[in-house]
């Protein structure tokens, strides 16, 4: 207000109520007539007198000296401005002067910790594509701040990605440098597929005993698709239709652990190869969809002695 203090002080004066845990004394506060409709000010749907301590209720139920407890829990001594931000001017303590508040005298709201999530998470999808197809090539090392570049974002939510995929395995850190794309080798490759039989075998066998024919006949569609794209020979994609459609046949033990275990395990069985000309890289993908198709007719017709050695052939040739 100008030519006085924030709170109705007399022109000039300094008011030592304006400051928290201050005392404040008779007269400070201007008038001290008795409140009436005009001296109630509204905040957050309600209505309080304003009295001789001149508060109102905070949006968590506590009263403020001269103001409302923030979300922090701290008494602000002015106009709550947003987090981390002070108020430039303090409310006046004239009911006429104040008016009622309405959302637009008020900060806007930051915004919300999940759209930085999301797009950690589209950054990681891309990163697993660009894997699988072979763009970031076994053996080389990538920084986040170029990557970030690549993909038109900042680097942090690149690097929290890399650092997902240092847990799954895909990558590991390079200090200083940044993330080197891991070299499957043939070793590893055997001993996952290893523990996919050991886990997946003895399900499969047990739902081919047990699930009825029209459950597996459900699965057709999946199976096809696999088929389709493997036509294209885009094995980003594939991996996708591949893992899709085993995670579908597992799902029906209704055992989500293992649908889970064995998705991450077949995730790491997928990461970069090198890779060799397309002709062959499509006839490999086409090679490993008809094995779908066999395992499924495998499970409706209940042929348990073609089963497990369709499953491990699978695995072992896994795209």
């Amino acid at each position: 207000m100008p030519g006085g203090s924030a709170r109705g002080d007399a022109p000039g004066a300094a008011s030592p109520a304006g400051l928290v845990g201050a005392p404040r004394t008779p007269g400070s506060e201007g008038s001290a007539a008795a409140p009436d409709s005009a001296t109630r000010e509204a905040y957050s749907g309600g209505y309080r007198e304003r009295g001789a301590a001149d508060a109102y209720d905070g949006p968590d139920g506590h009263d403020g000296p001269d103001g409302y407890d923030g979300p922090d829990g701290y008494d602000r001594p002015d106009e709550y401005d947003g987090p981390g931000t002070h108020a430039a001017q303090a409310p006046s303590a004239s009911p006429h002067a104040s008016g009622p508040r309405t959302p637009a005298s008020r900060a806007a709201a930051p915004r919300p910790v999940v759209q930085r999530s999301s797009v950690r998470g589209q950054i990681l999808d891309a990163l697993r594509v660009a894997l699988v197809g072979g763009e970031l090539a076994p053996g080389e090392v990538y920084s986040a701040p170029a990557l970030g570049e690549r993909f038109g974002v900042s680097a942090t939510p690149v690097r929290e990605a890399m650092q997902q995929l240092a847990i799954e395995g895909a990558v590991e850190v390079v200090p200083n440098r940044g993330f080197r794309v891991v070299e499957r080798g043939a070793r590893e490759l055997a001993e996952l597929a290893e523990i996919r039989a050991l886990l997946e075998v003895p399900v499969m066998l047990r739902l081919a005993r047990t699930v009825p024919a029209d459950r597996w006949t459900e699965l057709r569609p999946l199976a096809e698709a696999t088929a389709r794209i493997a036509s294209t020979g885009c094995r980003a994609t594939y991996v996708e239709s591949d893992r899709a459609f085993h995670r579908a046949v597992l799902a029906l033990s209704g055992n989500e652990q293992l649908v889970r275990i064995t998705d991450d395990l077949h995730r790491r069985a997928q990461w970069p190869l090198v890779s060799g000309p397309a002709s062959r890289r499509r006839n490999a993908l086409m090679a490993d969809a008809a094995e779908h198709t066999a395992l499924l007719d495998a499970l409706i017709n209940k042929d348990l002695s073609a089963v497990q050695p369709l499953v491990r052939d699978h695995f072992a040739g896994d795209c």
